[in-house]
């Protein structure tokens, strides 16, 4: 009886695995990587089966709906002056910077003119100028990030709030429940007190997605009263500002803007509210400040994986692509996508100046192995790769020739191109090109240049290490 039992135990299994083998080939983003789940499915149900229900899936299930549903309530706020707002404040991009109005499409959003742009570098300019803006703010504060952690830069941040809020300003704070899986909600008790709205992003809200637990919302934006908008890479915690023994300095880069741009920022954050919360937010100010001085153009592009297409290593292939003298980035992380990889060894292959800037120090091991046999490979196209030394390096930036800088959250790695919610700004300015080249080449003074071999000349089990972890790349 018992054997029956586990016979018709099995085949209900094995029934649910062939059923999702189904699944996982209608939806899922690679050929590769369909087969290669279809087979785990449908051979070894028992183990594949709660793997593809957390790793599986590209697509963030609902909401895209929820989108559309809150576009419906956007649209009475903001969507009649979109056409209008592009008219007035599309950047005419002419000459070099033309080549970059594809990234226009990926982000359903424009280049918008009549920017200020302030490069803020490293945790002290960031949580400083951040903590300036929202003294200053007199309707609302909207506050997004993948971290918060309690410690001392994580209650600085809330009794600032704590204060406005008490003050009458609307506070509205989304945070990342994996990302600050160690954050208790008790952390806010006072803080929702004083009358913030508080909310997780909810990740795993909807039948659909409860065992989704491989997306993230990495998106890291402070807008106050719409006027002035904060992204880059900085998180909520002490090693953002250095504080952390074990990494030491953090290096790190965030943006200061204020202009048209703004009001693209407060858009994927308007999306994000109505997914977590299932109410639209309301009362936000939709007029543009306008600026008069240090005019500059920019992009505010949010991706992730409710996009129809796969719209952040699209931008990165293009900008790569794009790219006729230059292309320098910087990432904590580098588990390039196959078409990335090519499309950075092809630039080198054709004279450009390819530069890689990864972290000496490890934050994450599986990616930290993965991305040696990564970095290997592209050496022999004469991609350079250096590793800082001078701490962390975390900054996420892209400068393109002297004709654009993007800084924002996205990686070079599979998990911002496929799974994350991220936001980039690129700002198509050469005056600002400029700033941010020389910050770089600071960088690159703190780092040292790898050289081809230097897997080769590792111990045999640190080689297999990182082998056997690139294997795992497209859920890191």
């Amino acid at each position: 009886m018992e054997f029956v039992s586990y016979t018709a135990i099995y085949s209900a299994v094995e029934l649910l695995g062939v059923l999702t083998a189904f699944h996982n080939v209608m939806r899922t983003r690679t050929a590769q990587g369909a087969v290669a789940w279809f087979f785990a499915l449908v051979l070894f149900p028992l183990v594949s089966l709660p793997l593809y229900w957390v790793f599986g899936r590209n697509k963030f299930e609902g909401y895209v709906v929820s989108r559309q549903q809150g576009d419906q309530h956007i649209q009475r706020q903001v969507a009649e002056g979109l056409s209008s707002f592009t008219d007035e404040y599309g950047a005419d991009l002419t000459g070099a910077s033309e080549r970059f109005r594809v990234c226009e499409q990926l982000a359903s959003l424009p280049f918008t003119r009549g920017n200020q742009v302030e490069l803020l570098i490293n945790g002290d300019a960031t949580f400083s100028s951040i903590f300036e803006a929202i003294e200053r703010a007199e309707k609302y504060i909207l506050v997004q990030f993948y971290i918060i952690h309690d410690d001392q830069i994580g209650r600085d941040l809330k009794e600032r709030l704590r204060q406005r809020a008490q003050e009458g300003v609307r506070v509205c704070l989304l945070y990342d429940e994996i990302g600050s899986h160690a954050l208790r909600m008790s952390f806010f008790e006072d803080l929702m007190a004083a009358g913030a709205e508080v909310h997780p992003f909810h990740t795993s809200r909807g039948w659909a997605n409860r065992f989704q637990l491989n997306f993230r919302n990495h998106r890291k934006i402070v807008i106050v009263d719409g006027e002035v908008a904060f992204v880059g890479g900085h998180n909520v915690g002490d090693e953002y500002l250095g504080r952390d023994p074990r990494f030491g300095h953090w290096r790190d880069t965030h943006l200061k803007l204020r202009g048209p741009a703004v009001l693209c920022v407060q858009l994927p954050f308007l999306e994000d509210w109505h997914w977590a919360t299932e109410t639209t937010l309301t009362g936000l100010n939709w007029e543009v400040t306008t600026i008069h001085e240090n005019q500059q153009e920019l992009l505010i592009l949010p991706t992730g994986p409710a996009d129809q297409m796969t719209s952040c290593g699209l931008m990165f292939l293009h900008l790569i692509n794009s790219a006729r003298e230059r292309c320098w980035i910087t990432s904590p992380y580098y588990v390039p996508s196959d078409e990335v990889s090519a499309a950075l060894q092809l630039a080198a292959l054709r004279g450009v100046d390819v530069r890689i800037m990864v972290p000496e120090k490890a934050d994450h091991w599986l990616v930290y192995l993965s991305s040696y046999a990564f970095i290997e490979h592209g050496l022999s196209s004469g991609i350079r790769f250096f590793r800082y030394e001078f701490g962390f390096l975390h900054q996420k930036v892209m400068l393109i020739d002297d004709d654009l800088a993007c800084v924002g959250t996205a990686n070079l790695d599979n998990r911002s191109f496929r799974l994350n919610f991220e936001i980039t700004a690129a700002v198509a300015n050469r005056e600002f090109a400029a700033e941010v080249e020389q910050m770089l080449l600071d960088d690159f003074e703190k780092s040292r240049e790898m050289k081809r071999g230097e897997l080769s000349r590792k111990p045999f089990l640190f080689q297999l290490a990182c082998q056997t972890s690139r294997l795992l790349a497209p859920i890191q």
